[in-house]
């Protein structure tokens, strides 16, 4: 077994549509942003763009995480406000709200958050195993906790997240 794949079996990454040993070692980069005051990871290959928060056309009958959509470019993307998903503490919308538009399957969605800070990238020593806790995420949506310096950062399996059941986005993932 490749020992990087086994560290992050370890941390309880699992493996998605890519084998085990494509998965281990093509996540190392991850885009870091802010939901109230704790920090978060995704992928950032997922990653398309970061822009300034825009007060989204409202659908009828959507779940209240779901924003609306806005037009980027020609394109109708679902806005999502992660804060509402996790169920955190209302955050006033503020210079730093960010939406950051991502690229899953054959859809682009965009997440709204307090804030992005960097790009940061993560050794397999830096990965913990989430541990098991009753929470508002579901736990194969976390990849694993990301530990740099006296930062400690939730990582998300972000393809997992916006395509399950309960985000009721109709996302169509290549596989």
């Amino acid at each position: 077994m490749n020992p990087s794949h086994a560290v992050h079996e370890s941390a309880g990454i699992q493996p998605a549509a890519a084998s085990p040993a494509d998965r281990a070692t093509s996540i190392r980069e991850f885009l870091a942003f802010k939901l109230g005051r704790e920090e978060y990871g995704i992928d950032i290959l997922r990653v398309q763009e970061i822009r300034s928060y825009e007060a989204p056309t409202r659908l009828a009958n959507a779940p209240e995480f779901i924003k609306g959509v806005i037009n980027l470019r020609g394109v109708i993307v679902p806005i999502v406000d992660m804060r509402m998903k996790f169920k955190l503490e209302q955050v006033n919308y503020d210079s730093f709200t960010v939406v950051i538009v991502l690229n899953i399957g054959h859809q682009v969605v965009g997440m709204v958050v307090d804030g992005v800070s960097d790009v940061i990238t993560l050794t397999p020593e830096q990965l913990r195993p989430v541990p098991e806790f009753s929470s508002t995420i579901e736990s194969d949506h976390l990849l694993a906790i990301g530990s740099v310096d006296n930062r400690m950062l939730i990582l998300l399996d972000i393809e997992k997240l916006m395509t399950s059941a309960d985000m009721g986005l109709a996302v169509q993932v290549v596989q």
